[in-house]
């Protein structure tokens, strides 16, 4: 059994979004589309490049449409005949298809996102789980975070990555590979310091500190306890990373992924 068998990617999908404008009047944050695939597919592209294939995605916002994007995949996305009494669906290229295992869960409209994880504790079977956000690409080495992870022997690991100048993220105050201090988006941060980029490493362990009550923020009392207990270490990564937090971060993507998108690690 290989070590990525029984290790669930949990991804937060959930938020409205609002800051994107007319991208998710219609559709959640997570299925704005990065040529012509959600951000979504491409994040779990990501992980699955590194033989992680087992999703937990917590829905919320305009959930169903994620709902039915994989309800519907092999039809949205291959040419394919459709056998309508048995439902039967075959498709007609050579790609073979994603070999993803995807648990969909509505996780409620209004939930913060420490309450989201909180709401799929159920579904995690094994000591460690991995989680991140539905709005974010990056090449890091999730092989590596995991052995980091692993090595260390906290409850957990976020990956630090450096800012874009405008946003508020969270930021990291380290001591080594730990963090000191988990600071939730400071009106300023402090120059070359890492911030919160998301690709997180958790023990389960980390669900005691989570409550199913919708204001339960993970950035907050949950992360930063963590940090104060000394039981947070910091990957460090200083490569490619790119939240898609308003429009012009969805063009931008957008224009990378028409050259060499940096965080295209897998083959076609």
């Amino acid at each position: 059994m290989k070590k990525t068998d029984k290790i669930k990617v949990v991804i937060l999908c959930g938020g409205r979004g609002t800051r994107l404008g007319s991208e998710t009047e219609s559709r959640p944050k997570p299925m704005v589309e990065i040529g012509g695939r959600p951000i979504l597919w491409h994040i779990m592209k990501i992980y699955s490049s590194y033989g992680f294939n087992d999703f937990v995605l917590c829905l919320g916002y305009k959930g169903e449409g994620i709902k039915n994007y994989f309800l519907n995949y092999q039809g949205l996305n291959y040419d394919c005949i459709l056998n309508l009494k048995s439902g039967a669906i075959r498709t007609l290229e050579h790609h073979l298809l994603e070999d993803w295992n995807v648990t969909l869960i509505d996780t409620g409209q209004d939930a913060q996102t420490g309450a989201r994880v909180k709401k799929i504790e159920r579904f995690i079977e094994s000591d460690n789980f991995m989680l991140t956000y539905g709005d974010a690409v990056t090449n890091v080495d999730i092989g590596k975070l995991l052995e980091f992870h692993l090595r260390h022997k906290k409850i957990g690991t976020v990956t630090g990555v450096f800012p874009v100048a405008r946003y508020q993220f969270g930021e990291l105050f380290i001591k080594k590979n730990r963090v000191d201090i988990f600071h939730e988006k400071p009106i300023k941060v402090r120059k070359n310091a890492l911030i919160n980029g998301g690709f997180f490493v958790f023990n389960r362990k980390f669900f005691k500190l989570l409550k199913e009550d919708d204001n339960c923020i993970l950035e907050q009392e949950p992360l930063e306890r963590l940090a104060k207990t000394g039981q947070l270490n910091v990957y460090k990564h200083d490569g490619f990373w790119q939240c898609m937090d308003v429009a012009r971060d969805a063009e931008l993507l957008n224009r990378l992924w028409r050259g060499k998108a940096p965080w295209k690690i897998w083959k076609d």
